[in-house]
């Protein structure tokens, strides 16, 4: 059995992880706000936790283990789309989640044990604000609720910021209710047109920080184990999650351990519409991509570092894994355990990189089994013989196009005269076919515009 250690932001360091209950084994995610399709920079905390779930399962049992992500559907994005187009937001929110979900089990991400939807705690919100309004903690003013952030002594000690700091370097609400500039809405008005509830402060809906409060306590409980999220949630979100709920339920902790991944960019730039380089997750797998692409250049950098999309990366894990599926075609799936050193580097502190490199290691000397198995942990694929990757279906086609394209280049080496070579690159480039030459060999694979119809003729 192998120990599990995880960097807790909450303490600055790497820790043994052990679960408050090893037989209950929980953790808490944030999820998507559900107004529009999610960008690629969403994609990485689901793929990075789905990872760190399955190890989990893996290490604990998996009904052990309650995995929880939400989705945020009353939020003021929401409300300006639905103004926009004039479609209800109960239609819109029900269409965004059906795509988040589509495109993240598109990318191998496995479906959280529970998904819930904020409206649908709403009354377990009020009650939570109701305590901390009786116990000082949250104040009424003005139709408003607001936590008071001088009432919990800790608060900064997530984001390492102390409250003068924040003040001065945040933009605040500036609002001649609050009683103090940094502290934060539980609860707002609503007028006629924006969705709301009744509620002792009157008509209204909650602000964004409460909801996950108050689902992770009635999902998990008062303490649990691991809150994960993307780090430009650190501050304010989580912050205010930590004072609220450690001031509603003083007799837990609400999350032991907190992980935050960094954020992405595209070919080493931030990811911006202004600037062209703005894309979802749906539009590279509608120009081709395969998931299984995305998430292994999600996991080829560690978690915790600033993570770059370049065309290269995605073309050289296209090649890896097209290679490694070759590899294992005809490969039954088995009850081998996974390579110890592709654990141990999960293990710590979820090194997906260096599980990489173990990969490659199995590839290359050819250890087919153990290389399977430790592709599933990772998340490549539940069964091989549906298909892990987008071109297996077009394996039969390519395969002896490969086998007499590699033919036709040896005999046109010693003849020099490539006049065949030539005309079957072209054939097969008119087809959507990708042609790679090495000294290794050639390599075929199907790119975005393949046509099989046009490969008719050329065997």
């Amino acid at each position: 059995m192998y120990d599990i250690h995880l960097h807790n932001t909450k303490t600055r360091k790497k820790e043994l992880f052990t679960p408050l209950d090893d037989k209950n084994v929980r953790m808490y995610v944030c999820g998507p706000t559900v107004y529009d399709r999610a960008h690629l920079g969403n994609a990485r905390p689901v793929i990075v936790f789905d990872v760190l779930q399955r190890l989990l399962r893996h290490r604990y049992g998996a009904e052990h283990v309650k995995y929880v992500r939400n989705f945020t559907d009353v939020d003021d994005k929401i409300n300006a789309r639905a103004r926009e187009t004039g479609r209800s937001i109960a239609e819109i929110c029900d269409e965004t989640i059906g795509w988040f979900l589509e495109d993240m089990g598109a990318v191998g991400a496995e479906e959280p044990d529970e998904m819930p939807r904020a409206t649908a705690y709403i009354e377990e919100m009020k009650k939570m604000i109701e305590g901390l309004v009786l116990s000082g903690h949250a104040y009424p003013a003005e139709k408003h609720v607001l936590f008071s952030v001088e009432s919990y002594k800790d608060y900064g000690a997530l984001s390492g910021r102390s409250v003068d700091d924040m003040i001065a370097g945040a933009r605040v609400e500036v609002a001649p209710y609050k009683r103090n500039p940094m502290d934060f809405v539980l609860w707002k008005p609503s007028d006629a047109e924006t969705p709301g509830w009744d509620s002792d402060w009157g008509y209204g809906r909650p602000g964004w920080h409460i909801e996950c409060s108050a689902m992770a306590y009635e999902l998990l409980g008062e303490s649990f184990d691991i809150h994960g999220g993307g780090n430009d949630l650190m501050f304010p979100h989580h912050e205010n999650e930590v004072a609220q709920s450690c001031c509603a339920h003083p007799e837990g902790d609400f999350a032991k351990v907190w992980m935050h991944n960094e954020m992405l960019q595209v070919e080493g730039k931030k990811m911006s519409k202004s600037l062209g380089n703005f894309f979802t997750v749906r539009d590279l797998l509608d120009q081709g991509v395969p998931g299984e692409v995305i998430r292994f250049v999600m996991l080829s950098t560690h978690y915790r570092k600033p993570m770059d999309w370049t065309e290269k990366k995605r073309k050289e894990a296209e090649a890896t894994l097209r290679k490694w599926r070759k590899q294992l075609d005809g490969v039954e799936t088995n009850a081998r355990p996974p390579s110890v050193e592709v654990m141990a580097a999960l293990s710590d502190d979820l090194n997906t990189p260096r599980a990489i490199t173990e990969l490659h290691r199995l590839s290359r000397d050819d250890k087919k089994e153990e290389l399977f198995a430790s592709l599933l942990v990772l998340g490549f694929g539940d069964d091989w013989k549906s298909g892990l990757y987008r071109d297996i279906e077009y394996f039969a086609l390519l395969e002896p196009l490969e086998v007499k394209f590699t033919q036709l280049r040896a005999k046109a080496m010693e003849t020099k005269d490539f006049t065949e070579v030539d005309a079957l690159k072209s054939a097969l480039l008119a087809a959507g076919v990708e042609v790679k030459m090495s000294r290794e060999g050639v390599e075929l694979s199907a790119g975005p515009d393949f046509d099989p119809t046009k490969l008719e003729g050329l065997e």
